[in-house]
């Protein structure tokens, strides 16, 4: 018989605290969580907002069956926004242009009380008009031309001086900014604006003499750029 020892068997050991490969497995663990869970918030922070199903257009009684309901990440701009937390409130009016599919801004939407409004272009002063957006709130002033019989008529560069037509309207459309007519200190813009039916006739008769338009953005108005 053989004298040589007998191997005994190597029984596996109990991880321990201190095993090296264990806390790499753990960290691995809340690394994945932490990830998991920060994905999840992130989703979370979707929103309700109202947008058009079809085309909105200026003057239209707004119904909800106008509207569909998205779920969107806007975060700060939310507030610009028309919210599907709550239903739409009654007698709400549209102001300007929503295309389908768009979000509804705040500011395209008005109460019944505004409903008398109409879309007026107007070829503005280029600059005033730099710092202007679609929703907008401006005042109009009219720079008419100087009386007649002396020396003035349509299209004369002498105005009689600025005058404020209205006050607080909103800016319902906005042409594209290489769409300037004119030259130099004479540029002019196209420019929609909601004016009330009763200044419409007067706003128009303006244009026809020939006066200048500017609009002067509201201070605090949503719509206008700042920079």
């Amino acid at each position: 018989m053989s004298d040589l020892p007998t191997p005994t068997a190597q029984r596996l050991k109990k991880p321990s605290w201190r095993d090296s490969r264990l806390l790499v497995g753990i960290l691995l663990v809340l690394a994945s969580t932490a990830i998991g869970a920060y994905v999840v918030s992130r989703a979370d922070d979707r929103v309700p907002m109202y947008a058009a199903k079809s085309g909105l257009v200026a003057g239209q009684a707004l119904e909800a069956d106008d509207l569909v309901r998205v779920d969107v990440q806007l975060g700060e701009s939310a507030k610009d926004y028309l919210s599907a937390e709550s239903a739409l409130a009654p007698d709400r009016v549209v102001l300007r242009e929503v295309r389908a599919g768009e979000l509804v801004p705040v500011s395209a939407i008005g109460g019944r009380e505004q409903a008398s409004l109409q879309p007026v272009s107007l070829q503005v002063d280029a600059t005033s008009a730099s710092t202007l957006r679609e929703g907008s709130v401006v005042d109009v002033y009219v720079n008419r031309p100087a009386a007649q019989g002396k020396g003035s008529g349509i299209g004369s560069d002498d105005l009689a001086g600025p005058q404020l037509a209205l006050e607080s309207v909103t800016v319902s459309a906005l042409s594209d900014e290489d769409n300037v007519l004119g030259g130099g200190a004479g540029d002019t813009r196209p420019v929609q604006v909601m004016v009330p039916r009763e200044k419409v006739q007067q706003l128009v008769g303006d244009v026809d003499l020939g006066a200048r338009i500017t609009l002067v953005a509201v201070p605090g108005s949503v719509g206008t750029k700042t920079s």
